[in-house]
């Protein structure tokens, strides 16, 4: 069974930035991100800051995936090796099923830039109640790497031969 269609589809995001030190002017991952999403002809229709706090990643996100308007999440930042760093420990438990193929290759395409550092991201994605969340470093950088190297083709529905359309909320 193919999972393209031949049309463009364009799919509802919510962007999450998790930081304790950037506010709306310094977040410059979530304004890549949108950025992308926008020119790529994807809706934002939600987009939010919070603090690396297990508890407040896990409330935002968990809102999303209950929102009907949300089909896909992105989030930046939280995902190092440092005693702040929650993010994974805030989503995995939210996850119906785990894609562990995307971290997987998000390290595979960063070593390219960065080398052996990579083994200290912890970017992980998950679909929960059909909304698909990708979560990546802080970095602008990264962002830009897991976006056009990963995520961009997946939210595709002309994606031959999958993508995660037929998985989405309708």
């Amino acid at each position: 069974m193919s999972h393209a269609s031949s049309e463009f589809i364009p799919a509802r995001i919510a962007i999450l930035t998790v930081s304790d030190s950037r506010g709306e002017a310094e977040d410059t991952s979530g304004h890549y991100l949108q950025q992308a999403a926008l020119e790529t002809g994807h809706q934002v229709v939600a987009r939010a800051i919070v603090k690396d706090d297990i508890y407040q990643i896990r409330a935002q996100v968990s809102a999303w995936i209950a929102d009907h308007r949300v089909q896909a999440v992105l989030i930046t930042g939280g995902t190092g090796f440092t005693a702040r760093d929650n993010t994974p420990e805030a989503l995995l438990p939210l996850f119906d099923r785990q894609i562990d193929g995307f971290g997987e290759l998000f390290r595979m395409v960063s070593y390219e830039d960065i080398g052996t550092a990579t083994i200290q991201s912890r970017a992980l994605a998950g679909i929960a109640n059909q909304t698909v969340l990708f979560a990546m470093p802080g970095s602008t950088r990264a962002c830009r790497t897991a976006w056009e190297r990963i995520i961009e083709s997946q939210l595709d529905a002309r994606n031959r031969p999958c993508n995660f359309h037929p998985h989405l909320k309708k």
